[in-house]
C-alpha cells in the first residue's frame, strides 16, 4: 500500500492549456492534489468557473483537492509595448512611467504597472524580463516616473516582470488588485492564499487579519522570494512560524538574491517547515522542458527527486500545466519520479520542534509507534487539521488517512505530506469506521498474506481536551 501511495503531493497551475473541465479532471485523476489559480493572469469570472470544474472532478474521484489562490503582490510588470517588443542596448536611458493608459509608441518611455517613483532610490539595481535585462536607477524624474540606465544588450516584451532586490517596499506588498482578490476569494471556495514578495512576518499577519475580517478560513502561504526575507535566519524563521506554510519561489528568488542562493535556501526552508510543522511547497521550473517536450530532462528528474528526499510536502508545476503542450503527461511523469524516489530513498532526517505542542508530541509518538509495529496506515481524527499537520511533519513512511467533518479542513489537508483526507459526519469512531470503509473498497490494502489491516488511530473528544488518544486496531 505505502509503495503505491504518493506521499509528496503535486500542485498544478491552471492556465490556458488546462482551461477546460476535461483536462482539469484528467490532471486530478492522474495525480494532482491541488490546483493553483494565478491571480497575475485571467479574471475572477474565469477562476470561478475553474473552481467549479475542480470541485466536480474531486467529487468524481472521491477525494479532496486543495485550491490555492496566488496573489500577484507588487509583482511589477511592464505595460503593453508597441509591437510587443522593445530592443535595448547597454547605455540606453529608459523612462518607466506609471501610467496604465499610456500607449507605447516605440520610444524609450515605457508604461509600468506600479508607481516605482514612490519606493525607489537612485543607484538601486533593477532587472527586467526574468533577469534578461539589467539596469540601475539613475533619476526619480517625477512623482510617477523614474529613469534607468540599461547595462546590457537585450530586448523587452509586454507584461514582463521587474525585480528590485534592494528596494524597500516598507510592508506595502498588498496592492489594490490584491485587496480586491482577497475580498473575492473570501466569498469563493478557496483553501489557501499565497502572498507574494513577503519581507517580514508582519506581512503575513496583515493578510491573516484581512482574511479574518472577510470571514475567510483560508490558510496563508508565504512566498519566499525577496532578498529581505532571507537576509537573516531570525527573519526567515519568524516568517515560517507566522505562516501556515511557505512556497520556495525559486524563479524570483534567483533574480532577487542570485541563482546560487536557491539550492541551499530550498534545503533551509524545507528544514524550517518540518521543524515547525508547516506546509512546504517547492516551485518553479521543476519540469520546465515539458512545456514543449513530452519527456523531462535528467536534471529535472533529479530536481524533483531532491525535493522528495529533502521532505517537501508539495512540488509545484507552473508553466508546465498553465501553458505547456503536455500538462497531463507532466503530471504523470512527476508522479512516477515521486513514487520511485520515496520507495527507494528515505526522507532526510531532521530534529522536530514539537516540545511546545501537545498535538506535536502525540503525533510524534503515533508516528514512531506505527513504524515500529509495521502498521499499514495512520488514521487521524481531526476537527481543525492540527493533528494531521503534526503527524505529517514526522514524515512517516506510510500513508496518513485523515477524517474530518469539515470540508475546508479536508481540502487543506490534501496538500499535506502523505495525507489523504475524507469528509464524514463526526462520531467518536469515525476514524475506525472510515478504515473499515476504505478497506472494503480496496483503497486501503493489507500486507501480503495478512487478513487484517493494522491501523494506528489518533483521536480525541473535540468538545473536551482535543487530541489525546492513540489506539492500535486491527481492521
Amino acid at each position: 500500500m505505502s509503495k503505491l501511495f504518493k506521499r509528496t503531493k503535486i500542485l498544478a497551475t491552471v492556465g490556458p492549456a488546462t482551461n477546460s473541465p476535461e483536462i482539469i479532471e484528467e490532471m486530478i485523476m492522474s495525480g494532482v492534489n491541488g490546483c493553483r489559480l494565478n491571480c497575475s493572469h485571467g479574471s475572477d469570472e474565469e477562476r470561478e468557473m475553474q473552481i467549479g470544474w475542480i470541485r466536480a472532478a474531486a467529487e468524481k474521484k472521491g477525494r479532496s483537492v486543495a485550491i490555492l489562490q496566488d496573489l500577484q503582490g507588487p509583482k511589477i510588470r511592464l505595460g503593453m509595448l508597441k509591437d510587443n517588443r522593445l530592443d535595448v542596448h547597454k547605455g540606453d536611458m529608459l523612462i518607466l512611467e506609471a501610467d496604465p493608459a499610456y500607449e507605447h509608441d516605440g520610444s524609450f518611455t515605457v508604461p509600468v504597472q506600479y508607481n516605482l517613483a514612490e519606493k525607489c532610490k537612485v543607484n538601486e539595481p533593477l532587472s527586467m524580463f526574468d533577469g534578461k535585462v539589467k539596469a540601475t536607477i539613475r533619476e526619480i524624474v517625477s512623482k510617477t516616473a523614474i529613469r534607468v540606465e540599461i547595462l546590457n544588450d537585450s530586448f523587452l516584451m509586454s507584461k514582463k516582470g521587474l525585480n528590485l532586490p534592494e528596494t524597500d517596499f516598507g510592508g506595502d506588498i498588498l496592492t489594490k488588485k490584491d485587496l480586491a482578490e482577497i475580498e473575492w476569494g473570501a466569498k469563493a471556495d478557496i483553501d489557501y492564499v499565497a502572498l507574494s514578495f513577503v519581507q517580514t512576518a508582519s506581512d503575513i499577519e496583515q493578510l491573516r487579519q484581512l482574511l479574518l475580517a472577510h470571514g475567510s478560513t483560508a490558510k496563508v502561504i508565504a512566498k519566499i522570494e525577496t532578498k529581505k526575507a532571507i537576509a537573516s535566519d531570525e527573519n526567515l524563521e519568524a516568517i515560517v512560524m507566522a505562516s501556515d506554510g511557505i512556497m520556495v519561489a525559486r524563479g524570483d528568488m534567483a533574480v532577487e538574491a542570485g541563482a546560487e542562493v536557491v539550492p541551499t535556501m530550498q534545503r533551509r526552508l524545507i528544514a524550517l517547515c518540518r521543524k515547525h510543522g508547516k506546509l512546504c511547497i517547492v516551485a518553479t521550473q521543476m519540469m520546465s522542458s515539458m512545456v514543449d517536450n513530452p519527456e523531462p530532462t535528467r536534471a529535472e528528474v533529479s530536481d524533483v527527486a531532491t525535493a522528495v528526499i529533502q521532505g517537501a510536502d508539495v512540488v509545484m508545476l507552473s508553466d508546465e500545466t498553465a501553458n505547456g503542450s503536455y500538462p497531463v503527461e507532466t503530471v504523470r511523469e512527476m508522479k512516477k519520479v515521486i513514487l520511485y524516489t520515496q520507495n527507494h530513498s528515505k526522507v532526510a532526517p531532521i530534529k522536530r520542534d514539537n516540545n511546545d505542542s501537545i498535538y506535536g508530541a502525540i503525533s510524534a509518538t503515533a508516528s514512531k509507534l506505527a513504524e515500529e509495529i509495521s502498521a499499514d496506515v495512520i488514521i487521524c481524527q481531526t476537527a481543525t487539521g492540527s493533528t494531521a499537520f503534526a503527524t505529517a511533519a514526522e514524515r512517516p513512511n506510510l500513508p496518513i488517512v485523515s477524517v474530518t467533518s469539515n470540508p475546508r479542513v479536508a481540502n487543506q489537508l490534501a496538500l499535506i505530506y502523505a495525507n489523504s483526507a475524507f469528509v464524514r459526519p463526526y462520531s467518536d469512531e469515525f476514524g475506525l469506521d472510515l478504515a473499515k470503509e476504505l478497506k472494503a473498497s480496496g483503497y486501503l490494502k493489507c500486507k501480503d498474506g495478512a487478513k487484517d489491516l493494522l491501523a494506528v488511530i489518533v483521536s480525541g473528544d473535540k468538545n473536551k481536551f482535543g487530541t489525546d488518544t492513540i489506539r492500535v486496531r486491527k481492521v
